[in-house]
């Protein structure tokens, strides 16, 4: 079984487009969409969810008002401004509070108490394309990286069940803790890059990021068209790093409208030309890993 995950130095470079089109292309597969922060794989698989698991992370005080004397110490020492004084008591605002537990050391009355905290849901789901698993992380909440790595598990665990080729994970942008999880171990980091100066600068920190963990890295280009000068020049950043550049997608306006649809794009328009070159990127690399064997 391989394991891949389509990456990007930057939000908005079209890597769902790339995964959804993946999970069409690709046999005896399941489906991870890592990026928890801001989960979208959904809006083009249209999941249909088997099991819902809460995803426990960190710890959220919680003021006791049968036992709080309204000292106020608990606000006095809160540096995050987490804590509003009620009529008899004081409480504590969800979103206020960072889980430092200093509320909980200062309170005479020990009626604070420091339960591990919701962030977030981890989702096992089936879609026309096989199993998924998916996860969506409360706004404001923490350790992505953690729900991450718990979302890879259970797609591993699923795959592993099933006697699965692939596992294709849909990762986060940028190169931080979440992205780091999403890339630890896998066979192969596909990088979705677009010809913008921005788009090339966080194509060199994904690049440094994937060769620090000895991931080998593949390069895709889309939009490539808009600015043909850039795009040579990542092709040469590419050289530098050694990462080969397996496609290079157009700009078109087929996207938005799969994407409208709900549908990937080598199933909204499978005759397009569009269509064409991401199953020839998806042969690529099915010959560079020998996965699907």
């Amino acid at each position: 079984m391989k394991e891949i995950v389509i990456i990007s130095g930057k939000g908005g470079t079209g890597k769902t487009s790339v995964t959804g089109s993946f999970a069409v292309l690709a046999s005896n597969k399941v489906m991870a969409d890592c990026d928890v922060d801001a989960a979208d794989l959904h809006l083009i698989l249209d999941p249909v969810l088997l099991e819902q698991h809460k995803f426990m992370s960190g710890h959220e005080a919680v003021i006791n008002a049968d036992l709080c004397d309204s000292c106020g110490l608990c606000a006095d020492f809160c540096r995050f401004d987490a804590i509003e004084q009620l009529q008899d008591s004081y409480a504590v605002k969800h979103i206020g509070c960072e889980g430092c537990k200093v509320c909980v050391e200062v309170c005479p009355q020990s009626a604070i108490d420091f339960p591990s905290s919701h962030s977030g849901d981890c989702y096992h789901s089936t879609t026309e394309y096989g199993p998924m698993i998916h996860a969506r992380l409360k706004a404001g909440a923490e350790n992505s990286g953690k729900l991450v790595t718990q979302v890879r598990n259970e797609a591993r665990q699923c795959g592993n069940e099933m006697n699965a080729s692939w596992v294709i994970i849909d990762g986060p942008p940028g190169i931080g803790c979440p992205v780091i999880s999403a890339i630890t171990g896998v066979d192969l980091a596909l990088i979705v890059t677009e010809p913008t100066l921005s788009g090339k600068h966080d194509l060199e920190r994904v690049l440094q990021l994937s060769k620090h963990f000895s991931i080998p890295a593949l390069i895709v280009i889309n939009k490539w068209d808009l600015n043909i000068k850039l795009s040579a020049e990542i092709e040469a950043l590419a050289a530098v790093y050694s990462a080969e550049i397996i496609g290079k997608l157009i700009y078109s306006p087929l996207f938005n409208l799969a994407q409208i649809a709900g549908l990937p794009v080598v199933k909204y328009a499978p005759n397009s030309q569009e269509a064409i070159e991401l199953t020839a990127i998806w042969q690529k690399i099915e010959s560079i890993t020998g996965g699907g064997e």
